[in-house]
C-alpha cells in the first residue's frame, strides 16, 4: 500500500470530494473536515484493504479500480463504482470487521480515519458543527446500508425461490420413480 499524509483542506481536494456521489450533499466546510481525517491509499492487485476480524478505524471511498468483498473466502460482492463506500459497518457497530476487502487490479481509495477526532477538535469547530458533520456522515452510512440491504433481500428471495424450485423438482423425480417402480 502507498499512502499519503492526511489531506489538506484546499479547493482542489474539495472539488475532488464533490465529484464523489456519496459526498455531493456535503457543504464545503464539512468536506474540509473530512479531508483532515483522510488519506489517499493505493493498493496493488490482491492486496488486502480490510481483513475480516480486524478492528481498525478506517472508512473507505473507492476512487479507482474495484474491490472484492468476501467472508470466510466466499465472495459476497464486488464494488467498482467511483465513490462507493465500504468499511462502514465496523464504524457503526464497533464490532470486528465482518468481511475481507481485497483490491482487484490497481485500486485507489480515500481512507477516512474515524478515530482522528482530535483533528476536528483543533480546527475551531464548535460542538454543533461537529455534530452536524457526524450526522451527515451517518446519513451516508444509512443510505448505503439501505441500498445494500435491499440488494441482499432481492438475492435472498431469488435464492429461496431457486431452493423451492429444486425441492419441487426433486419431489417430482421421487414421485416419478415411485410410480415407475410400482408399475413394474
Amino acid at each position: 500500500m502507498i499512502e499519503t499524509r492526511y489531506l489538506k483542506d484546499n479547493i482542489q481536494n474539495i472539488q475532488k470530494l464533490m465529484s464523489i456521489p456519496a459526498l455531493k450533499n456535503f457543504e464545503t466546510r464539512y468536506l474540509g473536515k473530512l479531508l483532515k481525517l483522510s488519506k489517499i491509499r493505493e493498493y496493488e492487485d490482491g492486496e488486502k484493504i480490510i481483513k475480516e476480524g480486524d478492528r481498525d478505524p478506517w472508512l473507505y471511498f473507492l476512487l479507482a479500480g474495484s474491490v472484492r468483498v468476501s467472508k470466510e473466502d466466499v465472495e459476497i460482492t464486488r464494488l467498482s463504482n467511483i465513490g462507493e463506500l465500504f468499511g462502514e459497518m465496523r464504524i457503526i457497530d464497533s464490532l470486528k470487521r465482518s468481511a475481507t476487502v481485497t483490491a482487484v487490479g490497481r485500486t485507489t481509495c480515500i481512507a477516512v480515519n474515524t478515530m482522528a477526532g482530535e483533528k476536528l477538535e483543533g480546527d475551531g469547530a464548535d460542538h454543533d458543527e461537529r455534530l452536524d458533520f457526524l450526522l451527515l456522515l451517518y446519513r451516508i452510512f444509512a443510505e448505503y446500508m439501505s441500498i445494500r440491504l435491499r440488494a441482499t433481500n432481492e438475492e435472498l428471495i431469488k435464492t429461496k425461490q431457486d431452493l423451492q424450485r429444486i425441492r419441487e423438482e426433486k419431489m417430482n423425480v421421487i414421485i416419478r420413480r415411485h410410480i415407475e417402480g410400482s408399475q413394474q
